[in-house]
């Protein structure tokens, strides 16, 4: 695969309920771990659920980050998506940890770009892509 970004994946679970039923802390804490990132902000949108809830997005010029909460499990699913050189998702996901202070978080980072084209890496391997059948894609 030629990679053309880095999509991280950050479930956080033991977080305040009262943290993650504001719109201003979770806006506050998106556009904080862009700006930690080294992302460009392009824009931001949040938005207040009833009873509970919030969900939002920083459009940034590398892609954007990406959040919902449910404050009545004390978690949150955030994505973190950011293509070329200049940003650094980590520490956006560093800064999130931090700034929602959960008791137990993962991480999953997964590469995106073009199947079946080669990378930088001399000697990579050529994965077969191909759609899950199963999911109706075929």
């Amino acid at each position: 695969m030629r990679q053309l970004g880095t999509h991280l994946l950050l479930e956080m679970s033991g977080c305040s309920s009262e943290f993650l039923n504001s719109t201003e802390n979770i806006q506050k804490a998106l556009l904080q771990a862009a700006t930690e990132a080294r992302a460009t902000v392009l824009g931001s949108s949040f938005h207040k659920f009833s009873p509970q809830g919030v969900s939002g997005v920083v459009v940034i010029a590398e892609s954007h980050i990406s959040i919902h909460t449910w404050p009545e499990f004390g978690y949150a699913a955030v994505d973190v998506f950011t293509c070329g050189d200049r940003a650094m998702p980590n520490e956006a996901a560093v800064s999130l940890v931090k700034a929602f202070a959960p008791s137990l978080h993962e991480i999953r980072e997964i590469a995106r770009g073009i199947p079946g084209q080669a990378g930088d890496r001399p000697g990579e391997r050529q994965p077969t892509w191909r759609p899950p059948v199963d999911r109706g894609w075929a």
